[in-house]
């Protein structure tokens, strides 16, 4: 309503109701600082343009005795939407709203602090109690004037709490309420995350997702039934582990993990499933080429599968993002995920996606296939294969044409035959070939695709399906 009643007194006509309104300076005024950052913004502006455009003796008068003077006082003394709430000190000396330094620490894994520029010899948040007990008493001095007094924080969990859980949680009778207390912490802030993985909850959980003897243990939760393994797998992707956490997990009793969150991927719920492979997302971003060595066939069927279902849009991205940091390290794996049915998979997919990050990863990966004959000849076999790769050149960006272009250029420098190149002709690939010389994507995608308009030259210069406003692109 304030925005609409700002974009309404910038005119005449507007600031004239407001005015004759018994209330309307009033309210106005009332709401600054009562409503949002946004709201107070677009109140103060109202009283702008009333007092630059519509001020008469009575008008000022009013705003005096309305206490909108009083107001705008008030305004200059505070900052309208970041007071602190929480005011922690760092090691440096510098005190800062426990909400944002957790992000500026945690979040966005910066080690300086962001005044001084100084490195952190520790981690270590202090409780400025005397400032938030100052703040505290500012805002009840001010109550009269809409400042609402916040309540005092609830303090950050404590290591030896979290061990006490992690102790209780070993007991099968307190296991799941435990699990839930855990769950809970975790969701608090980034703080608690990362002492919960100093404590030793990472191990824990991962204890629990390793053992096949609780698969079927199950608890009631508000909206339905959770197993044990299932809550633990939440908790473990929920406290975004630290990198070296993750690579701990990674070779953690020789692949074991790995193997127990492809088993979640094949029986578990779809909620599970997904937790499993982002978790893996992660993992696989920190890992390096000796510490994925001992992924087998079942992990990539699995992983396709998720991807096949559609289990949901973040699912859907980890899966391409997992394929993607593991296929690049070996043509087994490459072989393996092209026996998983990934080609189908991401062909089907690819004909029905429209976003754009989502359908780069797919080119990416089916490029990465398509460096083995098994990928080429998948590719192939597939109906829509080579129309969908010609079809998203241009436009997904020019990472995703870059690829397409590749994967042409290995088709028709290592698979082509008579069928393939008259079929790269009738469904518009030359077309696309030529149109991608004649406009900016790059040096190397334009090289390529004149590489493979050269490969087959004598079958495609005079054919009637290169358009004539194309045919002088052609590099003969």
């Amino acid at each position: 309503m304030l925005v609409l009643l700002d974009q309404i007194c910038q005119s005449a006509e507007g600031r004239a109701e407001l005015l004759n309104h018994p209330g309307g300076l009033a309210i106005v005024s009332k709401k600054i600082l009562r409503v949002s950052k946004v709201g107070s913004e677009r109140a103060i502006k109202i009283l702008h343009s009333i007092s630059k455009f519509s001020s008469t003796p009575s008008v000022v008068q009013e705003m005096l005795s309305l206490g909108v003077v009083a107001k705008l006082c008030l305004v200059l003394q505070v900052d309208c939407g970041k007071m602190m709430k929480d005011p922690v000190t760092i090691s440096t000396g510098i005190t800062y709203d426990r909400e944002n330094i957790e992000k500026w620490i945690f979040s966005a894994k910066n080690n300086t602090c962001p005044a001084t520029k100084q490195s952190l010899t520790c981690i270590e948040l202090t409780p400025n109690v005397t400032l938030r007990r100052f703040i505290q008493s500012w805002c009840t001095i001010n109550e009269s004037h809409g400042i609402e007094r916040f309540p005092t924080p609830k303090p950050p969990v404590s290591k030896p709490q979290i061990i006490k859980l992690l102790k209780e949680a070993k007991s099968p009778k307190m296991q799941m309420k435990s699990l839930k207390r855990l769950r809970s912490i975790a969701s608090e802030n980034d703080a608690n995350k990362r002492c919960m993985e100093s404590a030793g909850a990472m191990e824990f959980l991962a204890s629990i997702i390793n053992n096949n003897n609780n698969l079927n243990e199950v608890f009631e939760e508000e909206e339905g039934f959770m197993s044990i393994k299932d809550e633990a797998l939440s908790i473990l992707y929920q406290l975004k582990l630290s990198e070296q956490g993750l690579k701990s997990l990674i070779v953690s009793g020789n692949g074991e993990f790995i193997e127990s969150l492809t088993r979640v991927m094949q029986h578990g719920s779809y909620e599970s499933r997904a937790y499993a492979v982002m978790l893996m997302k992660d993992m696989f971003e920190v890992s390096t080429p000796t510490l994925l060595l001992s992924l087998k066939l079942e992990f990539f069927t699995q992983v396709v599968q998720v991807l096949r279902d559609e289990i949901s849009q973040k699912a859907t991205k980890a899966s391409l993002q997992v394929l993607v940091n593991a296929c690049p390290f070996g043509r087994n794996r490459v072989k393996a995920a092209v026996e998983a049915g990934a080609i189908k998979v991401l062909v089907d997919l690819l004909l029905d996606s429209s976003e754009k990050r989502v359908c780069e990863l797919m080119i990416i990966l089916l490029d990465q296939l398509c460096q083995s004959a098994e990928g080429r000849a998948e590719l192939l076999n597939h109906p829509g294969g080579l129309a969908i790769v010609s079809k998203k050149i241009l436009r997904v960006s020019k990472v995703g044409s870059e690829r397409a272009i590749k994967i042409l250029h290995s088709i028709s420098k290592f698979s082509s035959t008579p069928s393939v190149v008259q079929e790269m002709l009738s469904l518009g690939v030359v077309a696309k070939l030529c149109l991608v010389l004649q406009v900016d994507c790059g040096s190397k995608a334009k090289e390529r695709a004149r590489e493979i308009l050269k490969f087959h030259a004598k079958a495609w210069r005079n054919s009637p399906c290169v358009p004539n406003n194309l045919s002088s692109s052609y590099p003969f």
